[in-house]
């Protein structure tokens, strides 16, 4: 393999069985049973959009183990710089040429694939070049041997790469080349899959016209139709997401089930439309200066939708930083309704809804959120995920919710108490957990996951308005009869809370205003 090519024109795969590729103990295929017999540059690819943790450890471990000692690696190691990631992959590749070892070339494309940062200019156009020529061959000669799911992410993950110098502008800054390759991947995929699902729609329309054509042809009497909306008469950005006959609108059992419901079933709901997202950054930064990355991976799933739809999210951080908060805030600041769900109180019946038979059945929790805000896209948010029960009297909660995540059954979801399908895919699902221990790994894949972090003292003249708010809605009372705290308040509030849980902030905030209330009524 030629070594002399700076922008890896004459860079050759070796074949899949080549052991040298396949790795050793500390390779990264075994971490994944997915990742067996692919080319090394492709398992981390698929560890970047998974959302692993510890890749760089995962990949310093893996040059020690085929290249030991080498120093550019121990330098890498300690300073996780730029200029030592690279400084290293070009010395892996003097190796690769010296050595005539293929593996070390993977390794040092692994190197750049995990470290370079978005292209914004020329500096490292080369670099990202290389890559994006070792990630179309290695996926083109291996995308028909993996599983469909598998190869799909590849694909969105190696063309997201591809076309990342041509749309750097539309990138948010602090992700890195992988991260924003796998978000661009997947809006450049995004039209292929609607579609394809307006196809199918268009196919199963056919042949449900059929269907009903034959029927009518059968009946002796007229048939009044079903009570549903003409599809070529729903206003864009609505969605009918229950459909009922008149005949079932009138049944007894379920007349009791519906309720308030009814008025959301045969009904074009409205889409909320996402806000300009300069705005929504900046009022979410301004109450949550420390979670800035936090705000900016949520809001990059928005990029280029005209309609808010957030894909699963599981925000994970320890208890009191204000986890649950955030992801109510961040649905209000997108304009949709926000349904809370408790995680350790719900199983699966409860989750997707109980049988009509049951004396008390209920819809969905996706339908509920839907019928409180009157649109087709709330957010659900499920707290404390990691707390549901593990027994599977009534059916796990994490089992249930398998449904409602994916796309292509969330789309025809089975309604037990309404006994139709719903159209629950615009719903938005955001889930808290304190640790991802207890999580089961289908859970985990389906979720994208963000650390969330805890706020220090310096933000605490942020964090005051938003307590102080939330302590006057609990009240009753409008937040200008509440005036912010004074001096020596706020000395007394900061002399007690170094920083770290906002829920102990929150409860000292509480004691200075109660003692505030007493000195008022003394005078």
């Amino acid at each position: 393999m030629s070594a002399t090519s700076d922008d890896g024109d004459d860079h050759d795969l070796p074949a899949a069985e080549d052991a040298a590729l396949i790795g050793a103990a500390a390779d990264s295929a075994d971490w994944d049973e997915r990742l067996k017999g692919l080319p090394r540059l492709l398992r981390y690819a698929m560890l970047v959009v998974d959302g692993a943790e510890h890749i760089e450890e995962r990949l310093i471990a893996e040059i020690e183990e085929l290249c030991p000692h080498l120093s550019h690696n121990a330098a890498w190691a300690t300073g996780r710089s730029l200029e030592a990631a690279l400084a290293l992959a070009a010395e892996l590749d003097k190796c690769a040429a010296a050595q005539n070892e293929p593996a070390l070339r993977s390794l040092a494309d692994s190197v750049r694939l995990v470290s370079l940062p978005t292209p914004r200019d020329d500096e490292h156009f080369q670099q990202h070049r290389r890559v994006a020529k070792a990630l179309v061959k290695a996926f083109q000669v291996n995308s028909l041997r993996v599983e469909q799911k598998v190869c799909c992410d590849l694909e969105r993950f190696t063309y997201g790469w591809a076309a990342l110098p041509a749309c750097t502008q539309f990138l948010p800054k602090k992700f890195s080349a992988a991260m924003n390759a796998s978000v661009l991947g997947h809006r450049m995929a995004e039209h292929r899959i609607t579609a394809a699902k307006a196809a199918l729609r268009l196919q199963l329309k056919e042949e449900e016209d059929r269907r009903k054509k034959r029927e009518a042809e059968d009946r002796t009497g007229a048939v009044k139709q079903d009570a549903v909306p003409n599809p070529e008469l729903i206003p864009d950005h609505h969605l009918v997401v229950a459909r009922l006959s008149e005949a079932e609108m009138k049944n007894i059992k379920l007349k009791e089930i519906l309720g308030p419901l009814k008025d959301v079933i045969n009904t074009a709901l409205p889409l909320v439309e996402a806000p300009p997202l300069h705005e929504a950054r900046n009022v979410l930064q301004s109450e949550f200066p420390h979670a800035v990355d936090v705000i900016d991976f949520a809001l990059a799933d928005l990029v280029g939708r005209t309609t808010v739809r957030l894909r699963p999210l599981l925000i994970v951080g320890e208890p009191g930083g204000g986890k649950s908060r955030f992801a109510r805030r961040l649905g209000e600041v997108l304009g949709v309704s926000v349904w809370r769900t408790d995680g350790g109180r719900s199983d699966g019946a409860v989750f997707g809804g109980t049988d009509r038979r049951w004396y008390s059945a209920e819809p969905c929790h996706a339908f509920l959120a839907i019928a409180q805000g009157r649109i087709a896209n709330p957010l659900v948010l499920i707290d404390e995920i990691e707390k549901a029960a593990t027994r599977s009297d009534y059916g796990r909660l994490w089992d249930t919710l398998l449904c409602f995540l994916e796309p292509e059954t969330c789309a025809r979801y089975p309604d037990p108490a309404l006994q139709t399908n719903l159209d629950l895919s615009q719903v938005s699902y955001i889930a808290t957990a304190n640790r991802l221990d207890p999580l089961p790994s289908p859970i985990r894949d389906r979720f994208r996951i963000v650390t969330f972090p805890k706020p220090t003292a310096n933000d605490l003249d942020a964090l005051l308005p938003a307590v102080i708010a939330d302590l006057a809605k609990e009240r009753g009372l409008d937040q200008s009869w509440m005036t912010p705290l004074d001096g020596v308040e706020r000395e007394a509030v900061a002399k007690h809370w170094p920083g770290g849980s906002v829920r102990r902030l929150r409860r000292i905030v509480e004691a200075v205003l109660r003692e505030r209330d007493i000195r008022a009524s003394r005078n």
